[in-house]
């Protein structure tokens, strides 16, 4: 491709709105343009890359059995409301002006609808659908290029099962798929347990990337290798320690005091002598947390802990509910589900609200004040804490997901009426499984990884083009005929080239665009090495990873590259 005439435009200056890595280059180096927030145009360069992430992909799904559909993007809204996920999205689904479809967000219902028509004896599983597709969630706050966008083009792969034992090879198989498809990728990853979120279902994990430009917070064993969400993520932390003497229970009155920290100067105590109260909502009634200081309730543990979604009760509610707004609100006397924290199993001595307002209650024993206390681990990890594996500390850091795999079991399917004759005739649920890859943030991980001060560095399997052709002055002769037959050379040797034929660009410009694109190889044509050599001419070669440079005969120059290029990663 010669670059006289490629619409690569790229930018000199660091957008105002880029601030991480990926977003920075994939912007300079003229991949893509922003149309609006979080919504993306690949333009030729960057687009290549994403068919090169895209093939690799369906060779390895093929490679498992996996059969490739192409969805439509506009959903009748009704398919979704008969699993009540157009609730559970919310404001995140795009709805469409008349209301009668939204825009797909993801695909689980659209291939339950495909088979519930089609699967219905077990001979007909085990089954494996994908697809390559545009999603589109309405995020609030897109960022980091198209690391969150509102349009963004997934894979996502479905799997029917007869059982769970079934279900699970088929999950294994796509484990080992992903692993491949991001090592031939030549991303460095890890893999953590997650929460199912909106998808539901039970077994699930992450296919993670450490980045700061990451969304999602991640906490790691570097000795044992534990890795898991902060979603589901727990840790080795004390407990509060039980006192030997209980004292008394006693009302204080506290005026104008609404948090802990305001708790603690009031009385002279220390934060771990509270129990913070939150109530949630679940299914329509009031349930009371309690945690030990100021620690966060981590509303995705508690979701799995209650097998629903929960939402903070309101404001307006509270009152009602407990008999006084935030900040006193307890335990004691509170009318509905209560559950603590571990660390604050079987505490006393503690502080807490007194459901009036402007008064707490202190010398709290949950032993013997609170008569139905449910304990569970509701805390959010944090790093220095104990690795639940091993004797050493968790690391809590940013990271950015690749991918995503599920087990739904039957939740779909005995939803929607998904259902099949198992060999006893017996009519049964299909067993699902639900995964996915974010190719754009395939190709942004490869570039957080994959740069240096100058630009992007491409790795042979996912660059642009193989090598980058620099024709260092093309109004002269000599360079012309060179450059022209090197061009054709390559290509005819199985390479791509990008040719920089642009005659109006001084060399110090066409060296920084190289770098800035960032292809394995670049082959520089100057009229000074041109006639270094009675043979035919010299052209210098540069290793865009290492900086490696070197001059070559022209005679030599294809088995050269041939040579470097099985050792470019």
């Amino acid at each position: 491709m010669r670059l006289s005439n490629y619409f690569v435009p790229t930018l000199k200056e660091v957008p105002n709105d880029a601030v991480v890595a990926s977003h920075i280059l994939m912007l300079r180096s003229g991949l893509i343009r922003m149309v609006g927030a979080g919504i993306y145009s690949f333009l030729p360069l960057g687009y290549r890359v994403i068919k090169k992430i895209s093939e690799i992909i369906r060779e390895e799904m093929d490679a498992i059995g996996g059969q490739e559909f192409h969805l439509p993007a506009l959903n009748p809204k009704e398919i979704w409301e008969e699993t009540g996920r157009v609730e559970a999205f919310g404001d995140t689904m795009f709805h469409i002006k008349n209301r009668d479809y939204v825009l797909a967000p993801t695909h689980e219902e659209i291939m339950t609808f495909h088979a519930r028509n089609v699967l219905k004896s077990y001979k007909d599983m085990p089954q494996i659908w994908y697809q390559i597709q545009t999603k589109f969630r309405n995020e609030p706050r897109p960022r980091s290029g198209v690391i969150r966008g509102r349009e963004f083009l997934m894979k996502d792969a479905y799997s029917f099962d007869i059982n769970q034992e079934e279900q699970d090879k088929s999950y294994n198989k796509h484990d080992s798929a992903y692993r491949k498809i991001f090592d031939r990728c030549k991303i460095k990853y890890f893999v953590v347990g997650a929460s199912s979120g909106a998808m539901g279902g039970s077994g699930s994990e992450e296919f993670m990337v450490k980045s700061d430009a990451g969304e999602d917070t991640v906490a790691h064993c570097d000795s044992c290798g534990y890795s898991a969400n902060v979603e589901v993520a727990s840790s080795r932390v004390d407990g509060k320690n039980r006192e030997n003497k209980s004292a008394k229970t006693k009302e204080i009155h506290t005026p104008n005091v609404k948090s802990i920290d305001e708790l603690c100067q009031f009385l002279k105590i220390d934060e771990t002598q509270c129990a913070k109260s939150r109530v949630y909502i679940h299914k329509g009634k009031p349930v009371l947390i309690l945690m030990l200081g100021n620690e966060d309730v981590n509303e995705s543990k508690l979701e799995k802990l209650l097998g629903a979604a929960v939402r903070p009760g309101h404001p307006e509610e509270l009152a009602e509910i407990t008999g006084a707004d935030a900040g006193s609100i307890g335990p004691i006397g509170f009318n509905g589900r209560i559950i603590a924290d571990n660390r604050l199993k079987d505490a006393n001595n503690l502080f807490s609200g007194a459901n009036k307002n402007d008064y707490h209650i202190g010398g709290i024993d949950f032993k013997r004040d609170v008569e139905t206390l449910e304990y569970a681990d509701l805390r959010i990890v944090e790093t220095g804490e104990g690795c639940p594996n091993c004797d050493n500390k968790l690391d809590v850091f940013t990271a950015i997901e690749l991918g995503h795999i599920f087990k739904l079991g039957t939740k779909y399917s005995e939803t929607m009426g998904a259902l099949y004759l198992d060999e006893n005739g017996k009519e049964l649920p299909l067993v699902m499984g639900s995964y996915g890859i974010g190719v754009e943030r395939v190709m942004a991980c490869c570039i957080e990884q994959n740069h240096d001060e100058y630009g992007i560095i491409w790795d042979k399997t996912l660059a642009p083009f193989d090598v980058h052709l620099i024709g260092l002055n093309m109004k002269k002769e000599t360079v012309v005929e060179a450059s022209e037959k090197i061009y054709e050379d390559l290509r005819e040797a199985g390479f791509d080239v990008l040719f920089d034929d642009r005659t109006n660009v001084q060399a110090g410009f066409k060296f920084n665009d190289a770098d800035l694109l960032g292809m394995p190889v670049q082959v520089i044509v100057g009229d000074k090495k041109l006639k270094e050599s009675a043979t035919g001419g010299k052209v210098e070669v540069k290793l865009r990873r290492t900086g490696e440079r070197f001059d070559v005969e022209l005679s030599e120059l294809i088995s050269k590259i041939k040579e470097k290029s099985k050792n470019i990663d």
